[in-house]
Formats: structure tokens, sequence, C-alpha cells
């Protein structure tokens, strides 16, 4: 009988690392939001919102990815979910840097740009959340 399981990769994140990964998402959410605010009343400082929200993910994000990084080091070498899960924390991360730059611009050179970076990082921050944060496999207990 051969054992297909992975016992020294861990398949979920432990609480800090589930924390850092739901603050990420709740940051770039509200990144989000601020932006929709900014687009539909030319707030200026829905933006500065956004920026610093923005800022935060990435701290966050940051944080994540150096715990999936660690995982990815310890998981088995064929385990494709560990590499996964990092390579979407990563695409989040540099999106996000992307996204803040964009947000360091004047306010009114913001938009569209950063509502759309905005929409696509708070995506990635979702879907890599998803990823990390649920158990594939079916059936047997853990």
């Amino acid at each position: 009988m051969t054992d297909t399981t992975y016992p020294f990769a861990r398949i979920t994140p432990g609480p800090l690392h589930a924390v850092l990964l739901g603050g990420a998402v709740a940051l770039f959410l509200g990144g989000l939001l601020s932006d929709i605010a900014y687009s539909n009343t030319y707030q200026i400082q829905w933006s500065n919102f956004a920026s610093w929200l923005i800022a935060g993910g990435l701290v966050f994000c940051g944080l994540a990815l150096l715990f999936a990084l660690v995982n990815l080091l310890q998981a088995h070498p064929k385990a494709g979910r560990p590499t996964l899960y990092f390579l979407l924390l990563l695409i989040t991360w540099v999106l996000g840097l992307i996204n803040a730059f964009e947000h360091a611009k004047d306010a009114w050179a913001v938009m569209p740009s950063g509502l759309i970076l905005s929409v696509i990082v708070t995506l990635l921050s979702c879907v890599s959340a998803w990823t990390g944060l649920t158990n594939l496999r079916s059936g047997g207990a853990r």
C-alpha cells in the first residue's frame, strides 16, 4: 500500500497565517470600496483612503506570502497545491504593488485604472485566500 499523503506539508495555514490572509482580503476590499466611492463622488479623500488601505493590504499579503514560501519549501516536490497558492499570493502582491503605485498619482489621474486594478487585486486576494484556507482532498479524515 502506497501512502500518498505528505505529512510534512501543511494543507491549511496556521492561525496567524489565516489572520494575515483575512486581513489582506479585508484591506484590499476596503480599497476597492473606497475607489468605488471616489468614482461616484470625486471626493479626493476617498482616493487617500484607498491608498492607505492598499498599503495595509500589501503588508498583510507580504507577510502571508512569507508564510506561503516557508510552506512551499517544506512541501513535497510533487505537491502542486502549495505552489499554486504561493504563485497566487505572489501575483496578488505584485499587482497590489502596481495598484499602490497607481494610487500614488494625483487623485484625478487614478481613475479608471486604479479602480480596475483594485477589482483585480481584490478578486485575486479572495481566490488566493480561498485556495490557502480550503482543503481540496475529499473523503478521509486528516
